[in-house]
């Protein structure tokens, strides 16, 4: 079995800070373009724009997926005062698609971190049944354990997450 403090879902804090240890129990892909999401790999912003492509393995048809996508980082990784914001909430995504087969709760919202180096943490939930799930007031201060409390979503079925920062000479200047 190997260690934990290899798993980069530690090593990046995801596994602390935004959910508890899980076992990954399904394959879960992420890309933006031709450019797969890998735990701790940098992308910049303007990659991110659109909203990516994401697949769900699996092989029985009547099992549903919930998508999270936070930043625990808002506004800064040194005042994350706004942890969690909420980029993208998709539910009811059915096993071996994507999320573009889902229920899209909240839009995707593209990451623009303006100060630090942010991470972006995708958690894919296994759902028990098809069920209402409500948009929350609000992007900032989401609690992805909240979340799969209050939906009893359990633990993630699957995690990834990227770092991305401001990118350097994109007009204007940090006061």
């Amino acid at each position: 079995m190997p260690s934990t403090s290899r798993n980069p879902l530690v090593v990046g804090r995801v596994i602390g800070e935004v959910i508890d240890p899980f076992e990954c129990s399904i394959p879960f892909r992420v890309s933006y373009g031709n450019r797969e999401v890998n735990n701790g790999c940098e992308l910049k912003p303007s990659q991110v724009v659109n909203q990516p492509r994401v697949t769900v393995g699996g092989d029985d048809l009547r099992n549903f997926y919930t998508l999270v996508l936070v930043d625990p980082d808002a506004p800064s990784p040194s005042n994350p005062n706004s942890r969690e914001y909420l980029h993208w909430l998709v539910t009811d995504i059915p096993a071996t698609t994507g999320a573009s087969f889902g229920n899209e709760v909240v839009s995707y919202e593209s990451p623009r971190p303006t100060m630090g180096i942010h991470r972006f943490v995708f958690v894919l939930f296994r759902q028990q049944y098809r069920q209402r799930v409500y948009a929350p007031g609000w992007r900032q201060n989401f609690n992805t354990r909240e979340f799969a409390e209050l939906y009893n979503l359990g633990l993630p079925a699957a995690a990834v997450f990227f770092n991305c920062q401001r990118e350097t000479g994109s007009g204007g200047r940090t006061f």
